[in-house]
């Protein structure tokens, strides 16, 4: 018998295995393989059967990891869409999909040759001793920590040489990452049934009182001398918990044979328990929408809520949910930031209990496989809430997917494959189980939005505030003027100076909106105009001053901040434009004493950053709050009265198709923060452009207006809704190299798209991390196959990889519905 199965790399197809004699698999099971000369792979068994491959020597399966199923159906079917729609191999998906403990490599380990003797003639280097020297001293090594231990660069090189000299042996070892939790418990050491023993015990004991205290709390504990059955499982804890002795007593009945202490693996997450209370009054609005989108379910598989910001979606959300619930069936919940969870958590944990599952990138591996394995045996009702990669996991009987904010960009996939959206991928997903999908969002995807006024999706709208809570003031500063007034200290008005000192001296909060992280975007010198550049990429790099060092957002490159400039050896260093992290600076100088919290990527790498900011706000013990993109979404902070939008300029002037969309949404995402709860707020938007369109819709808050004006836009010119766009990239380490194929790429491609291409051109950052980039648009009708256009690309590549030899050595992946 042979398996085709799946293995976690970017590679087109299946491979065939040879099955061990009297072993039997079952598809969606592990299996381990070897692959290539040494390496070892987990591969998904994808099917069986007895056709032995002709021309080649089948290689044998090692062993097989599963009982049963890893996954569940459809997920093979929803993967098989992913890799067809986004242009990606099924491998590709696999190793997104599956926590990184459920994938078992090999990892490369470096052994000294017992037999090597050095050649007179061939002396080994400084280098290739040292690292000998570190390979014999320790037996057994991974390359990386020779490297560490070295301190010598290259040491793949150093390797290499002396596995030409055989100095040295590469062998390969499965790593096993993943690591059960366990519970120590405790048990006597007599069968329930044997009451002489139990009696002996005691006689050992009596003059022991506290061994005798915990034989008798274990009695107690265990329920021994019930005549019903096998004894309660009793954790240690628990046990030195209730009669309050030490481990010491513990381990001295131990000794004497009385008990003895095991461990039992156990799930990280409780077992699934009931509904606590019920979800939240919805007001009359909320009922209407409620009920409507009941109703739109029966005629539509996928609605879109539009409720504007503070309209209560949320409540809504949890209603809809413990009905899915009360039917038996599971929900999934999809934020786009896993910011969100922390909110969310507790206001779905306080209804919904032990039902409630999170999941995301910022929990463990360990805690991820627990979740999945969850889920894989127990098909009772829960509710999922998670970021995008949520979608992946072995649902069961899922009845209703929502996708808040379902127009964030953060939805979308970017590095590595496969580059899928979130919230197209789960409307493919909910369809597959029968589910329904609700779409959430104040500023919906202009693609949403005109599905659902054409009919092709419900459309429920709320466009009321929750308890008539006004819409927010909007107040635009047009910093030009400012400016020659000299009402401007840095990037801050006087004007929203003013405004935010006097929210503050009511008790109230303030949040200051600043799309770029960091102390400031660039260096330069004053004397000759230097800018330090990234050596991998082609952009500046961006200072942050707690590191006092200059990073490159792109690949990581750090260089400290020279104090000299390296071109004229001046003393004329200055920082110019502002991040997060400078504004955060300025902020404590213009508010003294007052307490400042910052959220950006860089502080909130942990999964307690999160809670900690979030929490520190809420509870008032920092009352103005500094963020990236990351406080748009959805944030809910009662106290809340000023939003300011430091700089609009730099999201309204972005060459990009969807620049207008994406800073209408951010702005009206960021109002939205403000008078949530008892009074009308304010935002105010700092702007060079006080005239432009956006900024007129932003004021009216007029969704519809901005969503007409943008379609029209579109509908000129040739964008999605009205085509769908694939972008492919080329990259390779000479730009001349790139460039040129880029061009015959291109013209390949216009022999069978014709018209529909565009380019190549160059990105706006034209090189990462040492390789040259190069940009084809292709526009394709909405109603064509894509695993036909797959198929139409795949040929051409392999056409041009006749052509042109070099093209092997280029990197090309496609992005389709780019954002």
């Amino acid at each position: 018998m042979f398996a085709e199965v799946l293995l976690p790399l970017s590679l087109p197809g299946t491979y065939t295995y040879r099955l061990p004699q009297d072993i039997a698999v079952t598809v969606g099971s592990r299996v381990l393989v070897p692959f290539g000369r040494k390496k070892i792979y987990t591969a998904i068994v994808l099917s069986t059967h007895n056709v032995e491959p002709k021309g080649y020597q089948v290689k044998e399966i090692i062993s097989v990891l599963d009982d049963s199923p890893i996954l569940r159906h459809p997920q093979l079917k929803f993967w098989q869409w992913i890799a067809d729609y986004y242009l990606c191999s099924m491998g590709e998906v696999y190793k997104a999909a599956l926590p990184s403990s459920l994938k078992l490599e090999s990892e490369t380990f470096i052994s000294p040759n017992p037999d090597f003797e050095e050649d007179p003639e061939h002396r080994l280097s400084d280098n290739e001793m040292m690292v000998l020297n570190v390979t014999t001293q320790r037996g057994r090594v991974q390359i990386a920590d020779i490297a560490n231990a070295t301190g010598v660069k290259a040491v793949e090189a150093i390797v290499h040489r002396l596995l030409e000299k055989d100095a040295i042996h590469v062998n390969e070892r499965v790593i096993d990452n993943y690591r059960p939790k366990t519970i120590a418990c405790v048990r006597l050491t007599i069968d329930h049934a044997d009451k002489e023993r139990l009696h002996a015990f005691f006689d050992m004991v009596k003059r022991a009182h506290k061994q005798e205290q915990l034989l008798l709390a274990y009695l107690d504990l265990s329920h021994w001398l019930s005549p019903a059955g096998k004894p309660k499982e009793v954790t240690k804890d628990e046990l030195l918990a209730h009669c309050g002795v030490t481990q010491a007593v513990l381990s001295a009945a131990q000794q004497r044979g009385i008990f003895e202490v095991y461990k039992r693996e156990i799930n990280r997450f409780a077992a699934l328990g009931t509904q606590l209370e019920n979800p939240p009054q919805l007001s009359a609005e909320q009922q209407r929408a409620y009920t409507e989108i009941h109703r739109s379910f029966k005629s539509h598989d996928i609605t879109l809520l539009h409720g504007v910001t503070s309209s209560g979606k949320t409540s809504i959300y949890m209603h809809l949910i413990a009905d899915t619930l009360r039917l038996g069936l599971q929900a999934l919940y999809l934020v786009p930031e896993i910011a969100l969870t922390t909110q969310l958590t507790r206001r779905l944990k306080v209804v919904f209990g032990d039902r409630l599952l999170i999941y995301h990138s910022k929990f463990s591996d360990n805690e991820r496989v627990d979740i999945w394995r969850r889920l894989l045996h127990s098909s009772d009702p829960c509710v999922v809430i998670g970021v995008r990669s949520s979608i992946f996991l072995p649902y069961s009987k899922l009845g209703l997917v929502i996708v808040d904010e379902e127009h964030d960009s953060s939805y979308k996939q970017q590095d590595p494959a496969p580059r899928y959206n979130g919230r197209n991928a789960a409307m493919v997903l909910a369809s597959m189980h029968g589910a329904k999908t609700l779409l959430g969002s104040a500023t919906p995807a202009v693609e949403v939005y005109h599905r659902a006024v054409n009919g092709k999706y419900g459309l429920v709208e709320l466009l009321t505030r929750y308890a008539d809570i006004k819409m927010p003031l909007v107040k635009v500063i047009d910093t030009k003027i400012a400016r020659k007034k000299r009402e401007m200290e840095g990037l801050f008005s006087q004007e929203l100076i003013d405004d935010c000192r006097q929210a503050l001296k009511a008790g109230e909060q303030v949040i200051m909106f600043q799309n770029r992280r960091g102390y400031a975007p660039m260096v330069r010198c004053k004397e000759c105009g230097w800018v330090p550049t990234c050596e991998n990429c082609d952009v500046s790099l961006t200072y942050h001053k707690h590191t006092h060092a200059l990073t490159c957002h792109y690949c990581g490159y750090t260089i400290s901040l020279p104090n000299l400039c390296p071109a004229c050896q001046m003393p004329g260093i200055e920082i110019v434009g502002y991040g997060t992290e400078r504004i955060e600076d300025e902020i404590d100088q213009a508010f003294p004493g007052e307490k400042i919290s910052r959220m950006d990527l860089d502080t909130t790498r942990s999964k307690a950053s999160y809670d900690r900011i979030i929490d520190d706000f809420s509870t008032h013990k920092t009352n103005i709050l500094v963020g990236t993109q990351m406080v748009t979404k959805g944030l809910d902070f009662d106290a809340v009265s000023i939003v300011g939008i430091l700089n609009a300029d730099t999201m309204i002037s972005f060459p990009d198709f969807r620049s207008s969309e994406r800073a209408f949404d951010m702005m009206e995402q960021v109002a939205g923060r403000a008078g949530r709860a008892h009074k009308q707020g304010q935002v105010i938007i700092q702007t060079s452009q006080p005239q432009h369109p956006i900024i007129d819709f932003v004021i009216k808050h007029d969704y519809n207006g901005f969503f007409k004006h943008e379609l029209n836009e579109r509908q000129r010119f040739g964008y999605p809704p009205f085509v769908r766009i694939i972008n492919i990239y080329l990259r390779h380490r000479d730009e001349a190299t790139v460039g040129e194929l880029a061009v015959r790429y291109s013209q390949l491609l216009r022999q069978v798209f014709g018209n529909r291409v565009m380019g190549p051109e160059s990105p706006m950052v034209a090189r990462i991390q040492q390789m040259h980039i190069r940009q084809i648009m292709l526009k394709i009708e909405l109603q064509a196959s894509m695993p036909k256009v797959k198929k139409i690309l795949r040929d051409l590549y392999v056409q041009m990889l006749d052509i042109d030899s070099r093209m092997k050595s280029v990197r090309l992946h496609y992005d389709v519905d780019p954002v």
